[in-house]
């Protein structure tokens, strides 16, 4: 993150057509939960929510499944795509969990998201603390330059120092940055960009926007393809003003669209058909 300013993500709110993506996605987030269904039944949402962003983040890495085959397996623990959903489920149901430790120690949770994502497939001294120099990062999709194990850490202290000084900035900006520099840095050996996405989530949670976690975001970021979220990661990390607005209105609609999601899944629990 290039800018210097005393509050370097409430800077990035003030980029042309921020402001604007930001009051869309407030909008569409406030109707979804106007929904007459979440007045009785929101915690159904949530589950559903839940599932189809992990199965979003997921595809996003690779393991694209159909979404009954995911609320059909009970198995996760067999092939490489296999392991990556049941990663990315693990994922969500523990986000809700650290929001209170995220406050605190923003560090603490990322490490203790790649643990819940290895899962046991990674070698045990690899898993929930940063790589070191020298060491692979095995993470589909991202084929960006890799920050070394020093700049890493560096970065990663700079991220947290950003979110426990607390920020003027929109919740949908924070989540933005706090994505974009997780893929940038890819700080750990796998599983990477699920982590990334799951801390998206935690910030739209913790931040008040999506208190009830039902706007997945991953659902909407998979929904545009790989070739978009590629692109618009890109602009994330030309640090321009452009680019970075870019990839901000990027995870904008990848919220609005899993509002949309979420709404659909209303009507059908109000038809009676879900």
């Amino acid at each position: 993150m290039s800018t210097t300013a005393s509050d370097p993500l409430a800077t990035l709110g003030t980029l042309p057509g921020v402001a604007d993506v930001v009051d869309s996605v407030r909008k569409a987030v406030d109707r979804v939960y106007g929904h007459r269904v979440m007045r009785r039944r929101s915690n159904e949402v949530t589950a559903e929510a839940a599932l189809r962003g992990a199965r979003g983040s997921a595809a996003l890495s690779g393991a694209d499944w159909n979404l009954e085959e995911v609320r059909r397996r009970t198995d996760f623990g067999g092939d490489g795509e296999a392991h990556v959903i049941g990663a990315a489920l693990r994922l969500t149901a523990e986000a809700g969990q650290l929001l209170s430790i995220w406050r605190q120690s923003p560090l603490r949770v990322l490490a203790r998201l790649h643990l819940v994502a290895a899962g046991g497939a990674a070698p045990e001294d690899a898993v929930g603390r940063p790589r070191l120099a020298g060491e692979p990062v095995d993470e589909p999709l991202i084929e960006a330059p890799l920050p070394d194990a020093e700049e890493v850490a560096g970065r990663l202290e700079g991220l947290s120092g950003l979110i426990l000084s607390g920020t003027a900035a929109p919740a949908l900006v924070t989540a933005a940055v706090v994505h974009g520099e997780l893929l940038a840095l890819r700080p750990f050996g796998s599983y990477n960009g699920l982590v990334a996405r799951t801390a998206e989530r935690i910030v739209l949670i913790g931040s008040g926007l999506d208190p009830k976690s039902i706007c997945p975001a991953e659902v909407g970021h998979a929904e545009q393809g790989r070739a978009a979220y590629i692109a618009a990661f890109e602009g994330y990390l030309s640090g321009t003003p452009e680019g970075m607005a870019a990839w901000i209105a990027h995870c904008g609609r990848a919220v609005e669209l899993g509002v949309r999601e979420s709404t659909a899944v209303c009507e059908a629990l109000q038809r009676g058909a879900a």
